[in-house]
């Protein structure tokens, strides 16, 4: 938000199924951070730019009306949850258009959280296929309050269009999941593993292109795999970069939902050819070492 305001929206960056869920929480499990009440807004962000075929956004699309209206939408948010320090939002989607939110934001801040693309396609492989999914309908409700009223028969339609290959039998997965790259309309004949893996790689170049233009103070990397193994140490790295402190037992509070697991270190195995020509030119350009 700009200076004038009195909170700090956070914005987090992360590809689907990388951790975007367990980072909120670990945030919002500390005194003066809140979110949503349900895992995405996509409704506003998209709002004003719905008919937009992917969610690959420029800075020119945060025309003032949509500028002003996704402004409101969060200090609406912020005075419900009682006005606290920092609003965090973590729409997958907004890995593709950067520079858009930036737009609406210049002085917000961005968690970008990076995981394994070998984990990430198989994690969203099962989404893709609906394996994962919460219950349809009550998980489309908990968003729907965010619809702004015009564009709720879009995404009724939306909704039930995703699945309907799959309830009549006639596909083995969701048409779109996740964050919508420029070009996966044209995918659909491509096998889901494929599919997840371009998904994957869109999201992370663009986050890393889109933040290039945004000032380092503002912005903060980490990955999924140390957040999991040394929550503590991650944690107080996030709180550093964002000026606050809290004592031991209230971080110990915030990190204890977290399940520990190994480090980012284990080297990944790739079975499927094209999917390790896809992912090799990113996976160590952001750390991680060459696939196997």
């Amino acid at each position: 938000m700009t200076s004038s305001d009195e909170f700090t929206s956070i914005i987090i960056l992360g590809a689907g199924r990388s951790g975007t869920n367990v980072l909120r929480d670990v945030l919002t499990g500390l005194p003066d951070f809140a979110t949503w009440p349900c895992d995405e807004i996509q409704p506003i962000w998209r709002h004003g730019n719905l008919r937009w075929p992917d969610d690959e956004f420029s800075s020119d699309m945060a025309r003032p009306a949509i500028v002003r209206f996704i402004r409101n939408a969060f200090r609406k948010q912020w005075r419900r949850l009682g006005r606290p320090k920092f609003l965090v939002e973590k729409t997958c989607a907004n890995t593709l258009r950067v520079p858009f939110i930036d737009a609406i934001f210049p002085d917000g801040k961005y968690i970008q959280i990076l995981r394994h693309g070998a984990d990430v396609v198989d994690s969203a492989e099962k989404r893709w296929r609906g394996e994962l999914e919460l219950p349809s309908f009550s998980y489309f409700l908990a968003k729907a309050r965010f619809i702004p009223t015009l564009d709720i028969p879009i995404y009724l339609w939306s909704f039930a269009s995703k699945r309907f290959g799959m309830i009549f039998g006639k596909a083995k997965h969701l048409s779109t999941w996740g964050p919508k790259f420029r070009g996966v309309a044209e995918l659909q004949d491509t096998p889901l593993k494929e599919i997840c893996a371009r998904q994957w790689c869109a999201c992370v170049e663009a986050t890393q292109n889109g933040l290039k233009a945004v000032d380092q103070a503002r912005h903060i990397t980490l990955y999924y795999e140390d957040l999991v193994s040394h929550p503590d140490r991650e944690l107080k790295r996030i709180l550093g970069f964002l000026d606050i402190h809290y004592d031991a037992e209230t971080l110990a509070s915030a990190t204890s939902i977290v399940r520990v697991k190994t480090g980012r270190s284990i080297e990944r195995t790739v079975s499927d050819d094209k999917v390790r020509e896809i992912l090799a030119p990113q996976i160590p350009a952001i750390g991680y070492e060459d696939l196997r």
